[in-house]
């Protein structure tokens, strides 16, 4: 018999998966042919693929050099997705107005600089909101159903909830909930109670006492869940205004059980100092994100039997569980999230200050987030 012919998968699509923060090479041209793109001065297939995207991660920029004509763009947008740094100033009146706008946002430089240099960031910045403009264009989730989010957060801190009820409720592009665990704090304390009724979110409050393990207070209020995702929230800690949104964004083009965040910005507040560290990289699979940043489908939650029942090192056991039970986990961008350090004492997570300092790859003075942050 003649031998049958064997099916051949397509290679997988782009996504950011893989991006470099370092870019050794300089910036390339993207431009058309007449018939074809060419990025780097080599053609791309008609259906971006991540080898294609791969071959480009080390130029810090392609200049989209556009020609006078329409012609075909989706695969401008799709390198837009796969977070492919773009520049071009200005574009024709037929390009999307909101891609032309955001071409026009960035111009590459040259270098990283030093300690406090934001040359390297600002690249990584414009990168993420193309993956977002990119993304949402090629998946077309701008017209899908609003996504719901269950916000799990225990607090023994009650002059912390107003700043952290408040960063929950600007999030955009989802529907949330509050599930709060006080812990060792009552609901009728005045400042829980003004944190809760300025909020204007729906918020479920529920009370453990000050010797309940800190796991078995996130449980409890997680046992209260409604929405389709379950995301941890930590009451001290700065999010940006789409971190929920670039979490379920990762999670649709990786399709992993569990995302979260590199750990990347921490304010110091007893010296008054923001370090980024980069030791950890970001937009892979790993066994680890910020506790604080965890992400997880609600029935796979309950599956992987929720968080540990311990006083302290509950993120590192649920991820350490989650692992062992063959769940993947993906690490999108730090650049929403940063987090507060005090003395080691007043942190589940107890590691010095001098700690930080040492691993920093950036260090400012002051409260200095990145721009994706959207800080007042």
């Amino acid at each position: 018999m003649p031998a049958q012919p064997t099916s051949v998968s397509p290679a997988p699509l782009a996504t950011p998966e893989g991006f470099l923060r370092s870019a050794p090479e300089r910036t390339a041209d993207l431009a058309w042919t007449g018939q074809e793109w060419l990025a780097a001065c080599e053609p791309l297939g008609d259906r971006l693929d991540a080898a294609e995207v791969a071959r480009l991660r080390p130029l810090r920029a392609l200049t989209v050099r556009w020609p006078s004509r329409e012609v075909p763009a989706h695969l401008v947008t799709a390198l837009a997705a796969a977070g492919v740094p773009l520049h071009a100033a200005p574009s024709p009146d037929w390009v999307e107005p909101g891609l032309a706008r955001l071409l026009a946002a960035w111009t590459p430089e040259e270098g990283d600089g030093g300690l406090r240099s934001v040359v390297g960031l600002r690249r990584e910045e414009h990168s993420v909101r193309l993956r977002r403009h990119g993304l949402r264009a090629v998946t077309g989730r701008t017209c899908a159903a609003t996504p719901t989010v269950s916000v799990v957060m225990s607090s023994m801190r009650p002059h912390l909830l107003g700043s952290a009820l408040t960063q929950i409720a600007r999030q955009r592009r989802v529907e949330v909930e509050v599930l709060l665990g006080l812990h060792g704090v009552a609901a009728d304390h005045p400042e829980v109670r003004r944190a809760v009724g300025e909020s204007g979110l729906p918020i479920t409050v529920v009370e453990a006492d000050a010797v309940t393990p800190f796991g078995d207070v996130l449980n409890l209020a997680a046992s209260k869940a409604g929405g389709a995702y379950v995301a941890k929230w930590d009451d001290d800690d700065w999010y940006g205004p789409e971190h929920l949104a670039d979490l379920l964004l990762a999670r649709s083009y990786a399709g992993a059980d569990i995302v979260g965040v590199a750990a990347e910005f921490f304010y110091l507040e007893p010296l008054n100092v923001t370090i980024r560290r980069t030791d950890y990289t970001s937009e892979v699979w790993s066994d680890h994100v910020a506790g604080g940043t965890i992400l997880v489908d609600r029935s796979r939650f309950a599956d992987l039997g929720g968080f540990p029942g311990l006083p302290r090192g509950v993120d590192a056991g649920f991820l350490k569980a989650a692992h062992a039970a063959g769940a993947r986990v993906y690490r999108t961008h730090g650049l929403g999230y940063v987090l507060r350090r005090t003395v080691s004492t007043e942190h589940t997570w107890r590691l010095p200050l001098a700690h930080f300092l040492r691993v920093a790859s950036n260090q400012w003075h002051g409260f200095r987030p990145s721009l994706i942050l959207e800080a007042p």
